[in-house]
């Protein structure tokens, strides 16, 4: 049985496949058509953790981004500048706010 997937996978997925018994067809693309398909594996990642919550899924997410930043040219640490910057800035979300209205 051939089963379609015309998806971004992690390094190791095609040997992960091979070593189970099983063929499959890989291709490596290039950094602007990967960084399309990146972006479509974010929504994936996401639809994934909304179905179960669970932390793995998280895990999951946090690899596509970083990902999506270096293929845009940035670093962890640069993302993580950031992140950090934005904090500072305009805060975080500990404080479990929830915006209702806002008026003139």
């Amino acid at each position: 049985m051939v089963r379609t997937h015309n998806k971004a996978v992690r390094d190791n997925i095609a040997d992960i496949i091979t070593k189970s018994g099983k063929n499959c067809t890989v291709q490596q693309l290039d950094d602007m058509d990967f960084l399309v398909e990146m972006e479509k594996k974010l929504y994936e990642e996401i639809d994934e953790y909304m179905a179960d919550r669970d932390i793995e899924e998280l895990a999951d997410i946090l690899e596509v981004i970083y990902r999506i930043a270096e293929l845009k040219g940035y670093s962890g640490k640069d993302l993580e500048k950031i992140r950090m910057e934005k904090r500072a800035k305009t805060g975080c979300f500990s404080r479990n706010l929830y915006l209702f209205e806002t008026s003139d």
